[in-house]
């Protein structure tokens, strides 16, 4: 696994200056708990045709602050980055609240759990 630590003001600029649509393939966005309530967030990708190489983007920021997205060059990060917005309660540039939950559901169930 090729793990690359980014931060705030390079994400978007590091992850579009790797990605490549005809060669790599975006997975997903993970979003993890951190010990001191901050998120570590991290965005996935393969390459087309190579197994078990993945290439990792991680951002640990504080939950409060505005993540920006990749979705103006990953059109469909949009799904992750959604999910993680309804699941762990952070706010993700252009990623609106409500793709999985309803109104009256629990709002942002994952984060700040405890493991």
């Amino acid at each position: 696994m090729n793990k690359i630590t980014v931060n705030l003001e390079n994400v978007v600029e590091t992850i579009k200056a790797f990605y490549n649509p005809a060669a790599h393939h975006f997975l997903t966005l993970n979003a993890l708990n951190a010990p001191d309530d901050s998120i570590e967030l991290e965005w996935i990708f393969t390459r087309y045709g190579v197994i078990d190489e993945p290439t990792v983007f991680t951002l640990t920021c504080k939950r409060d602050v505005l993540i920006p997205s990749v979705t103006s060059f990953i059109p469909s990060a949009i799904m992750s980055e959604r999910e993680t917005v309804d699941m762990f309660g952070v706010s993700i540039e252009g990623a609106k609240r409500g793709l999985y939950l309803d109104e009256d559901s629990r709002e942002m169930p994952l984060g700040r759990c405890r493991v």
